[in-house]
């Protein structure tokens, strides 16, 4: 087992709980998530319904009609999905094992430092890359080797060259590691979210876990420990973990996905058991619509809801976590009208950030030739022009009192502030006249844009009536505010 230095924190739940996200965890608002596995080369997955669409609609089914591309080694693995006809036609059936050596190849045309030059043009201030996903197969000559698949890794290391290139452009760096589930180790075909805990792997597939997670912190460093869907061992080995972590990168911090085994895991490994458990959970479902909020474990320092917000600020930190398009991996099926328009994009961002959330926003390489397609590219250029002229109502704000609100005109609003300053972040407003409601006076109130440009402004029975300079088309305009107030305090 790995060693880390003796310090402050100690394996036990009641200290981890003591942690706190770093300040440049909360500073930063924006990172990019990275899906580049194996998969990305048939880049399937069928178009037309989202995730959440297709566990209201159809969540007996919704695993093997996933429009998440990464996934598709398990798609295939029913002969009558979608997946499974698509590789049948096009690649004749063959071994997922026959991808390897394609997407090996295509490394050739890499380029991490022209990658690390479009996320720092972003605007992202962190990077987390999945360095093994649910086929297992990992981003980096790993010692820690695979019993079941000894040569199932890349020879070059792509975890250290991509964690290097972005860290010289001033990007913090963290690690995403699918903990809970490992298709080399079970390769049970996975339909509904009981399956996903049914199928955490056993025998010596936890310490095979634990070593590389404490191989990939000892070599790379990471910033983020980003877990997925559960976690193999004990929760006494898992508390030891976090402090060996915290002690080896003070300035740390880990996500909310590690479910330990419990009676409740081990209980679904028995069909009839699973089934009453999907069954109660489709029934919520059906009654409340679709949330992916994973559950909370006993210990995390923020929340990572998956294509989905909250409707509130949240105290706890968390991020939102989502793909550009409905996928997180490359899929070739996409089209323009499936991926994030300007519009909904910098809307998304700018109420995420008012309620509290990070936008970790995900983007899948091409596997055959290691390359950023353009219309992704496009979107991460948006961000950055955004927060070129925007970031100082963004970067290092906390929420307000309120995170929205409407003006009299129909414009919808989110609130951001930085001590004392307030900034309004105004979304489709029309130049002139635009009221904000529910805000009142604390003084003499004034009004100006970022680039110091005084806005006309005065306090009404509606609220703070502003005068908008004519715009050249933004989607959000940004107003800083001085002595105003929430007229509900």
């Amino acid at each position: 087992m790995s060693h880390f230095p003796e310090g402050p924190w100690r394996p036990e739940l009641e200290d981890l709980k003591r942690h706190r996200v770093p300040d440049w965890f909360e500073d930063a608002k924006l990172g990019i998530f990275m899906h580049w596995s194996l998969a990305s080369v048939p880049a399937y997955a069928p178009r037309g319904r989202t995730i959440q669409e297709l566990i209201v609609e159809d969540y007996w089914n919704f695993q093997p009609l996933s429009p998440y591309s990464e996934w598709y080694q398990n798609s295939i693995r029913f002969p009558w999905s979608p997946a499974a006809r698509h590789h049948r036609e096009h690649w004749g059936g063959r071994p997922y094992t026959d991808f390897q050596a394609i997407y090996e190849a295509g490394l050739a045309d890499w380029d991490p430092e022209g990658w690390a030059d479009l996320f720092a043009a972003s605007g992202a201030r962190y990077f987390v890359l999945v360095t093994k996903h649910h086929d297992g197969y990992c981003l980096w000559p790993t010692g820690i080797r695979n019993p079941r698949r000894p040569d199932w890794f890349s020879k070059r290391d792509l975890v250290g060259e991509l964690a290097s290139a972005v860290r010289k452009r001033g990007l913090h760096f963290g690690i995403y590691y699918s903990g809970g589930i490992d298709w080399t180790f079970n390769p049970a075909p996975l339909r509904t979210p009981a399956d996903f805990l049914a199928s955490i792997p056993g025998g010596d597939y936890p310490d095979y876990a634990e070593a590389q997670t404490r191989e990939l912190i000892e070599r790379y460093q990471p910033e983020i420990l980003w877990n997925d869907i559960a976690w193999p061992h004990s929760p006494e080995r898992l508390w030891q973990l976090f402090a060996d972590y915290y002690n080896e990168i003070p300035e740390s911090l880990v996500n909310d996905r590690w479910i330990t085994p419990n009676v409740f895991t081990r209980a679904l490994r028995f069909r009839g058991l699973r089934y009453l458990a999907d069954a109660l959970v489709a029934r919520g479902i059906r009654k409340r619509g679709s949330a992916l909020h994973p559950p909370p474990p006993p210990h995390c320092d923020y929340h990572t809801p998956e294509y989905s917000t909250f409707p509130e600020s949240r105290e706890k930190k968390w991020e939102c976590v989502r793909g550009i398009d409905q996928s997180f991996g490359y899929n070739r099926l996409s089209k323009p009208e499936d991926h994030l328009s300007r519009h909904d994009l910098l809307n998304d961002f700018v109420d995420i950030v008012s309620k509290n959330g990070n936008l970790l926003l995900n983007v899948g390489p091409r596997g055959e030739d290691a390359q950023i397609p353009e219309i992704q590219a496009d979107r991460l250029r948006w961000l950055g022009e955004f927060l070129s002229d925007s970031g100082e109502a963004i970067y290092g704000t906390r929420p307000w009192r309120r995170a929205e609100g409407d003006t009299l005109e129909g414009a919808r609003i989110r609130f951001t502030c930085r001590d004392d300053r307030v900034f309004a972040l105004i979304s489709d407003a029309k130049p002139g006249a635009q009221t904000l409601l529910g805000l009142s006076a604390d003084g003499d109130v004034r009004a100006q844009l970022l680039n110091g440009e005084s806005v006309a402004c005065r306090i009404t029975d509606e609220g703070l009536r502003v005068e908008l300079p004519e715009t050249q088309g933004e989607v959000v305009r940004v107003l800083e505010l001085q002595n105003v107030c929430d007229s509900d305090d």
